[in-house]
């Protein structure tokens, strides 16, 4: 049941919850978006993934759970899975390492690892909002691979809306995960 507001002299957006979009969402209300997912309440629509997007991820998740296998890690890596992060965000990151893969519903936050999003043509809004989010709700460790710039932008050490460590890594060079001992990707060809 939601709560009344006090009198208002301007209008107020409504946030959703995660249980009245995933209603709306079950309902088929977003069939014709194709993708969508929750940040602080709003619904979201997100680009088709082209072939370079797609490449991206595919590359650097396999590469992420070869690596993982070979110091015989229990993380999995997984796409495009809804994180659950509150009760008005549900994003849908392009990579999730998650110590808990199976099971009902979206992936735990507790259970995050590392997030990583593809950016060809949204490196503003994952650099920016999506980082702050992330931030605020804990999330170890944070990837921004930019297609665009052929960078990836490691953050971790999150605080308040901001990740207080930050660097970036060109194409070619191998990342270091800061917060998953051992982590070592190649980023050559991605």
């Amino acid at each position: 049941m939601t709560a009344h507001k006090p009198f208002n002299t301007s209008p107020l957006p409504v946030r959703l919850r995660v249980e009245d979009y995933l209603l709306l969402d079950r309902s088929g209300a977003f069939d014709d978006y194709a993708r969508t997912e929750l940040i602080e309440g709003e619904v979201l629509y997100m680009n088709a993934q082209h072939r370079p997007h797609m490449y991206a991820k595919s590359e650097l998740a396999f590469r992420l759970r070869t690596a993982l296998a070979a110091q015989a890690s229990a993380l999995y890596v997984g796409t495009e899975a809804s994180v659950a992060l509150s009760d008005q965000d549900l994003p849908e990151p392009d990579i999730v390492l998650t110590s808990e893969p199976r099971g009902e519903g979206p992936v735990p936050l507790a259970s995050v690892a590392l997030l990583a999003e593809v950016a060809d043509t949204t490196q503003s809004f994952d650099l920016s909002r999506k980082a702050a989010l992330y931030a605020r709700h804990g999330v170890p460790e944070y990837w921004v691979v930019d297609l665009t710039a052929q960078t990836i932008h490691q953050m971790w050490s999150p605080s308040g809306e901001a990740f207080v460590e930050r660097r970036q890594i060109g194409f070619g060079e191998p990342i270091a995960a800061a917060t998953i001992e051992g982590l070592v990707v190649e980023t050559t060809g991605i």
